[in-house]
Parts: C-alpha cells; structure tokens; sequence
C-alpha cells in the first residue's frame, strides 16, 4: 500500500486524459538542453559510452543518446535534460542537439508524405518487430495500448499479421538474422505504407553500430517516416509522434 501511494504522490492521476498536455515527474530525463557554459569539451565527450556527444560545438545526437543522464551528472551547469518527452521527429537533422539552442523536437509538416495524412488520420494499424531488441522499447510499445495510455482511443492499434497493417515499427539494432524477416514482413504490408524506428538502438544501431552481427541494409534502402529516440522511449513520446506524423494538430 505505501509503494502504491509514493507512486500516485510522484505520478499523480494514472489515467491520462490529455496525452499532448502532460507534466512528467522532473526525474524524468526527455530532451536535453546544452547551455554555452565553456568545458573541457574533450572529458565531456569522453563520458559518453554510446558516443553520442560531439564538440566544437557541443551537440548531443539524440539518435545515438541512450539518456543515461552521465554527461548531466558530471557537467551539471553545461546539460541539462528536461522532461519534455515530445522527441519524435521525421528529420534525423531535429534529433541533432546544440550548445545554446534550446528548440523543441517537432515532426516536421513538409515532410511527411501527402497520402500518411490522407489515409491514417483517424485510422492506424502497426506491425512491431523486434529486430534484435532488448526488451525494453518493447515494454513500452506494449504500455502504450494500457488503460493509463490507451492508445486505441486514436484508432491507433497494433496488430497480428502485417496484411492487416499499414505500416512497420521496428524495435532493435537489426540483426543479422533478422534483416531477412524484416523485408517479408515489410513487403507483406499492402501500399502506402510508414515505417518507424523506435529506440536509439533502431535508429542508429545503439550501443551495437560497429557489430558485424547487424545487417542495416534494410533501413538504409527505405524511407523511415518517423524517428522516436529513447532507450526506451517513453508511451508518450511514441502515441505523440505517431499523432503528429498522421494528424494536424
């Protein structure tokens, strides 16, 4: 009973009736915020494992960021991450974080193709496949169709097979012995189609881009429709970018 009160006293209602007008707990680690602080910047890039951070300026590739939270805790003054989980995009340029610049991570309108807009607005059937994931974009795939997110409220639905669906969501780095699976179940999806990547470790490969036992031919031949980073991404930093990939809002 007390762990069940600390958790409504740090989250507040469970339900979410707006999932476009949240506060998330500040410990909650969304986009990162780079002040013009001077640093030793060679230490600072040195602190990221995943290689995330690069200098002269500093930026943060949010692509590549598992938001370990490593680099805040050592430069406090010169990062910052916020709670604002609104980090899905269609531009790999948006996930691009640089010192000084405090801009909001947006899907961009010009950029999503005419027939997404059209056709999904109201209606969205994904297929997820797990492509060498570790659980944990998964996890919260699977979240984001529970009573506290309810996904399905926006016709926005995972389903079994891919001839029932209208696009892909690809968790995982692509593993070698998944990169075939990956192009049936893809070419099973009658057109037009999205795909999306979600999880830094789908967009750029993780913590396992120099791995020989991945095999990203697949994500490089096909246009990617939206990019959600996060290791794991939030429940809703996925249902806000799918709502702002399909819909004007």
């Amino acid at each position: 009973m007390f762990d069940q009160l600390k958790i409504l006293h740090r989250q507040g209602k469970q339900y979410i009736p707006d999932v476009a007008d949240v506060h998330l707990h500040q410990s909650f680690r969304g986009r990162p915020v780079i002040s013009n602080k001077p640093v030793n910047e060679e230490i600072l890039k040195d602190f990221c494992a995943s290689e995330a951070i690069e200098i002269s300026p500093v930026r943060i590739n949010l692509a590549k960021c598992n938001f370990c939270g490593l680099c805040a805790r050592a430069f406090p003054e010169k990062i910052k991450f916020t709670n604002d989980y609104r980090l899905a995009t269609n531009d790999l340029s948006r996930l691009m974080v640089t010192e000084g610049h405090d801009v909001p991570v947006v899907v961009d309108p010009a950029l999503v193709r005419p027939s997404v807009r059209k056709l999904f607005k109201k209606s969205l059937k994904l297929r997820h496949v797990s492509a060498g994931g570790d659980n944990s974009a998964e996890l919260e795939l699977n979240a984001c169709s529970n009573v506290n997110f309810d996904m399905g409220r926006f016709g926005i639905e995972f389903v079994a097979s891919p001839r029932h669906a209208d696009g892909i969501v690809i968790t995982g780095p692509v593993s070698e012995n998944m990169a075939a699976a990956l192009q049936i179940c893809y070419d099973a999806i009658p057109d037009p189609k999205i795909i999306v990547l979600a999880g830094f470790d789908a967009i750029s490969g993780g913590s396992f881009a120099d791995s020989p036992a991945i095999d990203r031919s697949f994500v490089a031949l096909h246009y990617i429709d939206l990019y959600i980073p996060g290791h794991p991404p939030h429940p809703l930093t996925i249902i806000n970018g799918l709502l702002d990939l399909c819909r004007e809002r």
